[in-house]
């Protein structure tokens, strides 16, 4: 029987290869570059046209979130345009933790990874087509660690500064999914939605803040091993240059609102995190917040409040993750948006999971609550 062949070496790839024989294979996720973080999986399965294949990642229950396989079921494609999920299951006694794959390819080749991959050629497209959007300006703000852009698309005329940001864990590539339906959205002139929040705010939306790790299969770091979403109260130029050069760009313009978008492992749902337990937390601006999830909550059955995150308490948030530290330095109407790596369990979608298209349309629903939101 002739072996498959497995590999990796393009954008975002990571996995490595520990036995084949014939259409099965033995494999490990490699860790984040000098990090123990890893769960990000992306590689390619050739010379298996018609044939089952049967391939086990191994090593799991050491992974970053080991609950995120149970009813976690493997993104896969053969064109690389549409990501369907295969049949997957894990067993946490076998092999340290394994889940096992099975598929079988219609053509010679098919991709697999965590999530339908977002990939720096597509970022460079989004980047490209948007700028040429009326009204839009684009903005370096600095440089990653291996020297990528810190991209920044601005437009609108009205005062209120409204920042959105993603993939602080470049792993979460729903979060740049999203981020071409938001752009849709605000910059179609024929959209209402859209036109009318460029009226009335100020946008600045930075849809990829981990280049690095995107482009290397991290899970959740940038080139040194540094979880980004946890360098806001100080961040650097040698640790963090990414934090520090949109931190920097927020404090000139101020932010009114901010949203930082990613993706959970475990929590088959789509639903927010706030500030509650920043020092000036006040019933004011937890009345925004809640506000907003309200109003998501009505205009889309993909979102609801009844899962998500434990709340902090009095005092006790977390100021190196964004949307504390945007919260207290600012006063701002801050969350995390979570989307869910497995799927939406209220709404489940046998053929794709939680999809890079219902992450887009989501992008939209939330410029559209963000109007609601303003008006109300």
């Amino acid at each position: 029987m002739t072996h498959i062949q497995i590999d990796t070496a393009f954008d975002s790839g990571n996995i490595e290869v520990l036995e084949i024989d014939g259409t099965t294979a033995r494999l490990a996720i490699r860790k984040d570059h000098q990090s123990d973080f890893f769960q990000w999986f992306h590689f390619r399965v050739s010379g298996a046209a018609g044939r089952e294949l049967t391939l086990k990642i191994t090593g799991l229950e050491a992974s970053a979130y080991p609950g995120g396989w149970p009813n976690y079921r493997a993104a896969v494609s053969e064109d690389r345009e549409f990501w369907g999920r295969a049949d997957s299951s894990y067993d946490p006694l076998e092999h340290s933790g394994t889940l096992t794959i099975r598929y079988t390819p219609v053509a010679g080749l098919c991709w697999f990874a965590y999530f339908a991959p977002y990939s720096w050629e597509r970022h460079q497209d989004l980047i490209a087509q948007t700028a040429l959007a009326e009204g839009v300006e684009h903005r370096v703000l600095g440089h990653s660690l291996d020297g990528r852009t810190i991209d920044c698309l601005e437009f609108g005329e009205g005062e209120r500064q409204v920042w959105l940001f993603a993939r602080q864990h470049p792993g979460e590539s729903m979060a740049e999914w999203w981020m071409e339906g938001a752009l849709d959205c605000l910059t179609d002139p024929a959209d209402p939605v859209g036109r009318k929040l460029r009226q009335l705010c100020r946008f600045h939306v930075v849809p990829n803040a981990n280049p690095d790790g995107s482009v290397r299969g991290h899970l959740r770091t940038n080139a040194a091993g540094v979880n980004l979403n946890r360098e806001w109260a100080d961040p650097s130029a040698e640790r963090s240059p990414e934090v520090l050069c949109i931190r920097d760009a927020m404090d000139q313009s101020g932010v009114h609102f901010a949203m930082d978008v990613h993706g959970d492992e475990a929590i088959p749902a789509v639903f927010l995190a706030g500030f509650q337990g920043i020092p000036s937390w006040s019933e004011g601006l937890q009345a925004g917040y809640d506000r907003f999830a309200a109003i998501l909550e009505r205009r889309t059955p993909d979102f609801q409040t009844r899962l998500g995150y434990p709340v902090a308490g009095k005092g006790r948030a977390n100021l190196t993750m964004s949307t504390n530290q945007l919260a207290e330095r600012f006063g701002a109407t801050a969350m995390t948006l979570e989307m869910p790596f497995k799927d939406n369990d209220d709404l489940p979608c046998p053929a794709q999971g939680w999809s890079a298209e219902r992450s887009a349309i989501l992008g939209r629903d939330c410029m559209g609550a963000l109007l609601e939101w303003l008006q109300g």
